[in-house]
């Protein structure tokens, strides 16, 4: 469990909180149970340190304040809209006996394990976080998806993860997928496009067809090659017939 240490602060305005996160520090706040909520403050490193944690705001953190330690939830924390810098947070007790919903984060685990992947499957994750009706001493941190064994066409289902004891989905109506092996995904090979050579000549079947046409006419032009001779010369006969007649 981590343990962070909290100052108590006793700051008013909107001065003397900026006064606080200028000297490196984030103004918080303790809440829940029949305590008063407890104003205090703590590094901005150790807030940046909490919030890279994908479970952030399901890990019971252990705050040290005037020598005693106190259990809390990360609950809401907010950022500068300009500088994204971490500049408040929410911390919620935890009571024995009581319950609380929380979203939890899913793990997979033996992928190497896994016939369908091995096969070329693709992992399909339809929910990286689940949300969890827990007893406050009994929150998990993630929830362990073993994929030993699972073949293309699995679904996983939340009735398929073991849970801890008085855990339960607060979807209670349905037992929903929370992950699937699927088959591997056809790739459509692209449509032949057009080439040229170093002369710039297209070298593409269409062109090629093109121009076996083009030679066709030409062939058919070198079989008659007196061709248009012979209509100019009838011509030249029907004029001079003519002529002669005259």
């Amino acid at each position: 469990m981590n343990i962070i240490d909290a100052t108590l602060r006793d700051t008013k305005t909107k001065g003397q909180l900026s006064n606080l996160r200028e000297k490196g520090d984030v103004p918080a706040i303790v809440y829940g149970g029949k305590e008063e909520n407890a104003k205090i403050s703590i590094t901005k490193k150790q807030v940046k340190i909490l919030i890279e944690k994908e479970n952030f705001s399901s890990d019971v953190i252990t705050l040290k304040l005037n020598g005693k330690e106190y259990p809390v939830l990360p609950r809401e924390i907010t950022f500068d809209t300009v500088s994204d810098e971490p500049i408040h947070i929410d911390f919620l007790r935890i009571v024995t006996g009581s319950q609380i919903n929380l979203d939890i984060p899913v793990k997979f685990i033996n992928h190497d394990k896994s016939p369908g992947l091995k096969r070329g499957g693709v992992l399909n994750i339809v929910r990286r976080k689940v949300e969890l009706n827990c007893p406050t001493e009994n929150i998990p941190k993630e929830i362990i998806v073993d994929l030993n064994n699972l073949d293309i066409g699995s679904s996983i289902k939340i009735s398929f993860v073991n849970l801890p004891e008085n855990v339960k989905p607060t979807i209670s109506d349905r037992d929903f997928v929370i992950a699937t092996v699927a088959a591997p995904t056809v790739v459509k090979e692209p449509e032949k496009q057009a080439e040229t050579n170093e002369d710039g000549e297209v070298t593409s079947e269409a062109s090629a067809d093109s121009a076996s046409a083009t030679g066709d006419e030409k062939e058919k032009g070198k079989d008659n090659p007196e061709g248009e001779k012979s209509k100019d010369g009838d011509k030249k006969e029907d004029q001079k017939t003519t002529s002669d007649k005259k």
